[in-house]
């Protein structure tokens, strides 16, 4: 799991005016939470682009007042019109305690189906995983080298050491459907006969 360091500092008041007075300023109001206490403090807008706009889950490393901690994402709020990052919330790592994240699926090899017309669709992007923090994966390889037309893959099918996938079992995570093409090319066929 990649890791990334940002460092914040302090908030004395911890308010409405206060919070609009650091958006001014290009910081973003924070809060990491899972402590003895929760710590609130303001970090540059700018640091925080690399772990907020990716699809990549990172675990972070956060210093304030010389103190670090390794904590992950476990909310934000935007702006509804500008779309601004205004507010984010950490947790704090335990390393003896699992923690549940969304981790993206990358899908691997090359689809039989797909080579004779078949479309390829991804219906799960993201799956929820529960571990522990250090058996967190970047990404889950899902492969699709043996998806023929009409074939799927579902989360029970995937199984990975120390960590659960807590989504339904049941679900799909990529499947390949008939293409319209293809429909069209077997209807042509059946007709030639």
């Amino acid at each position: 799991m990649k890791s990334f360091a940002i460092s914040g500092s302090p908030r004395e008041n911890v308010g409405k005016r206060d919070a609009k007075e650091l958006r001014y300023q290009g910081l973003v109001p924070a809060v990491l939470y899972g402590g003895p206490t929760q710590t609130h403090f303001s970090v540059s807008a700018a640091d925080l682009r690399n772990v907020v706009y990716t699809p990549v889950v990172h675990f972070i490393d956060i210093t304030v007042d010389g103190v670090t901690s390794q904590a992950i994402i476990k909310d934000m709020q935007f702006h509804p019109l500008t779309e601004q990052l205004i507010h984010i919330d950490f947790l704090l790592l335990d390393k003896k305690k699992p923690i549940t994240i969304e981790i993206p699926v990358k899908l691997t090899g090359t689809s039989p189906g797909v080579k004779v017309g078949g479309k390829l669709v991804q219906k799960l992007r993201k799956l929820r995983v529960k571990a522990l923090p250090k058996d967190h994966l970047d990404n889950i390889e899902v492969s699709i080298s043996e998806l023929e037309v009409g074939k799927s893959v579902k989360v029970s099918e995937i199984s990975l050491p120390n960590l659960a996938i807590t989504n339904a079992q049941e679900d799909t995570i990529v499947s390949v459907t008939t293409s319209r093409a293809l429909r069209q090319a077997e209807q042509e066929a059946g007709k030639g006969k």
